[in-house]
């Protein structure tokens, strides 16, 4: 008899955290959440008065090679990255079409 733990799949079960462990890492994800929201609401300010600027020097209201520059950026988190990078930019510069 195999002493050791298994998945559903007959593979050897990862070790979890104990209780403690994890409200310390859900405690960490938590300062973490608070930096993340400090520095997007950062980002769209940052945006919004380089929008502005652009706009007021007689610019468009968008410049698609920076945001494909950002959306590749985001590209190295998987498929879910192009999907943060459009709510970063839609943020900054509101959704188009409106």
């Amino acid at each position: 008899m195999n002493a050791h733990a298994t998945n559903a799949d007959g593979q050897p079960a990862e070790h979890t955290p104990a209780g403690d462990d994890i409200a310390a890492l859900r405690e960490e994800i938590d300062h973490l959440d608070k930096e993340i929201l400090r520095l997007v609401k950062r980002r769209v300010e940052v945006s919004k008065t380089i929008g502005a600027a652009r706009m007021a020097a007689g610019g468009t209201r968008i410049v698609y090679n920076r945001e494909m520059d950002v959306l590749a950026r985001y590209r190295e988190l998987g498929p879910d990255g192009r999907q943060l990078a459009m709510a970063l930019l839609n943020l900054g510069r509101g959704r188009l079409g409106r």
